[in-house]
């Protein structure tokens, strides 16, 4: 153990010369809709004591960028690359798509595998529901959680309104008919199915309001199993909660706790899960040998109580609000504690990062992010990216380099580090920058273009001939899924 740990060192030092048998553990927890500032170590009120901690131990990545919303930024994390690189969609994906994340792709999950990893994903998955696209067949050897977000079921299962409150009222045609609103992306509105709670490739609960209940402790349980079935290692868990996503559902022993409402509750709850996995490692002594990474899909859903101050905007959006997120990396005596970098890092960094720890091989098709270990080492020449491009579905908004940011439509430029908020344009005053950061984003468009699908850089999406729901609504399991015929209650 104390060689390993001593070899874990040497790796984030030299993340090049990796021992073939020595390996560090990883694993990567990724919240559903946090806010920037619905933690403690990012400003939050509410008590988060075990985030803190893991702050205080480590280090904290003050302009991280995820995506607007869910589905981009778990393709950008799972491939190394820009969203629309890899799943070009104008939004995210729903129950029964027809496309999702292309099997030609290269995950995170692969690579680490042929690294000699066992690897686990449990959680939200969001990248496609059809058995073509889910964990398993991307180089997950388990899976265990619901495929997408917990909004996507019926109204009367709970997955359209908070606990205790009244089912939506029907909008629009829905009034007449929940006739199914479908196109390639899956089913939309009051057609959408029961929720499916999968094991591997087999549906093994329908998820109603009792059930969303116990989903993040639920989680946290099969990861901690997993930990102690792999304690020799290496393995790598990926673990996207469906926390704190709307409706909110915090565990029953957590509502009311917080000052911050049902979203304040669930985040402790996750702080605590959270808290149970750091203490497991330090109890097997994995802790010297694990690499522990806690990042959030997107900005916080400001209707739904999220904090995402000082950051201007909401979930959906290219401000920093939508798409900056709280992101701490531990690992105890690698890291220096206490620390946080303001370079730019991205969802996108992780598959290179991990890869380099792992001493891995890089896909062979084209990626978008970099090795951020020197970063976490304070490692001299230790950089983040010099220009982000800031896409919501096929469109281009915005661009940063350095402190300076460029909204395109408007015009607007910000110097995030004096105006975090975005509050002062300051365009006319630096038509310099502006032209530089146009001279950028031309740049980009003879690979993933401005606006729009199309453009030379632009991956295929992963297709199948037939979609169908995982759980249809008589609750029967579709046919062939798991090879089992069965009905759900």
């Amino acid at each position: 153990m104390i060689l390993r740990s001593l070899l874990f060192s040497a790796l984030l030092l030299a993340p090049w010369a990796v021992p073939a048998a020595e390996k560090p553990n990883l694993i990567l927890i990724n919240i559903d809709d946090l806010g920037y500032a619905d933690i403690g170590p990012f400003g939050s009120s509410n008590a988060t004591p075990n985030l803190d901690r893991m702050a205080a131990e480590g280090m904290k990545l003050t302009s991280h960028y995820a995506a607007p919303v869910c589905s981009p930024s778990r393709a950008s994390l799972l491939t190394g690359c820009y969203p629309k690189r890899v799943l070009p969609i104008p939004h995210v994906l729903f129950p029964a798509a027809a496309v999702g994340l292309s099997p030609d792709e290269t995950t995170i999950a692969e690579v680490l595998k042929e690294a000699g990893y066992k690897t686990a994903c449990v959680g939200k998955w969001h990248v496609g529901d059809q058995p073509e696209f889910l964990p398993t067949a991307q180089g997950f050897d388990s899976y265990y959680g619901i495929p997408y977000s917990n909004d996507m079921g019926p109204p009367a299962d709970g997955s359209k309104s908070n606990p205790g409150k009244p089912l939506p009222e029907p909008k629009g045609q829905a009034k007449k008919k929940a006739a199914p609103v479908n196109d390639e992306t899956g089913l939309k509105g009051a057609a959408q199915p029961p929720l499916p709670l999968l094991e591997n490739n087999n549906v093994i609960e329908r998820v109603k309001a009792e059930e969303q209940f116990t989903v993040t402790q639920r989680y946290t349980d099969k990861v901690c199993d997993i930990i102690r079935q792999n304690k020799d290692g290496p393995f790598f868990i990926y673990m996207p909660h469906t926390a704190v996503h709307f409706p909110l559902y915090p565990a029953k022993n957590f509502m009311g706790k917080s000052p911050n409402g049902l979203i304040g509750d669930w985040a402790q709850e996750v702080d605590s899960c959270v808290g149970q996995v750091l203490d497991l490692l330090r109890e097997l002594k994995l802790d010297k040998d694990t690499l522990v990474v806690f990042t959030s899909d997107n900005g916080g859903a400001l209707n739904h109580g999220s904090n995402n101050k000082p950051l201007r905007g909401s979930k959906g959006q290219t401000f920093e609000g939508g798409i900056r997120v709280c992101t701490v990396v531990w690992a105890p005596g690698k890291i220096k504690p206490g620390t946080q970098t303001e370079e730019i890092t991205s969802h996108m960094d992780w598959l290179p990062t991990f890869v380099s720890l792992a001493g891995g091989k890089l896909p062979e098709r084209k990626i978008d992010g970099k090795d951020l270990s020197p970063v976490f080492m304070g490692a001299e020449g230790g950089k983040g990216h010099d220009v982000f491009y800031y896409y919501r579905g096929f469109k281009m908004e915005a661009v940063r380099s350095g402190p300076w940011k460029l909204h395109l439509d408007k015009g607007e430029l910000y110097h995030l580090g004096r105006d975090i908020a975005e509050e002062q344009n300051i365009a006319a005053k630096h038509p310099e920058e502006v032209q530089r950061l146009r001279t950028l984003v031309e740049a980009m468009k003879d690979d993933l273009g401005l606006d729009g699908a199309e453009a030379p850089g632009v991956r295929p999406l992963g297709r199948v001939a037939k979609a169908e729901p995982l759980i249809h609504a008589d609750g029967t399991v579709r046919a062939g899924f798991d090879g089992i015929a069965k009905k759900l209650p």
